[in-house]
């Protein structure tokens, strides 16, 4: 079992800039891809982005390439994604998932994540 816990979000101008924390329990953080995910009001949750367990690969959607961060510390369990001008379609809440990775491979299916945190809100004003 691993239990997640979000933290960062709020409320931020357009180009401003968050940087949210995903804490992890257990001893086998590394064992986990994880990544992250947003839901929109009325919108379906959709991915954001995923680090493999080293956190040498990262993988981003096309919406916030060049303006997110993904980053892990597999010493302190904790997963963080620095949000870089933000624009007000970045306005979601915002999950960090977990996904128990044997092979390596790195999923981007929200369905293949097998912990979800209970989310962190991100408003971003224009």
């Amino acid at each position: 079992q691993v239990q997640l816990v979000e933290s960062g979000g709020g409320l931020v101008q357009a180009g401003g800039s968050l940087r949210l924390s995903c804490a992890a329990s257990g001893r086998t953080f590394s064992s986990y891809v994880m990544g992250w995910f947003r839901q929109a009001p009325g919108k379906e949750r959709e991915f954001v982005v995923a680090i493999s367990r080293s956190g040498g690969r990262t993988y981003y959607a096309d919406s916030v390439k060049g303006r997110f961060t993904i980053s892990r510390d597999n010493a302190e369990n904790t997963v963080y994604l620095q949000m870089n001008s933000l624009k007000a379609e970045d306005t979601a809440l915002y999950y960090c998932a977990a996904q128990y990775g044997i092979t390596g491979r790195v999923s981007l299916k929200l369905d293949e994540y097998d912990y979800w945190g209970q989310g962190t809100q991100v408003t971003v004003s224009s």
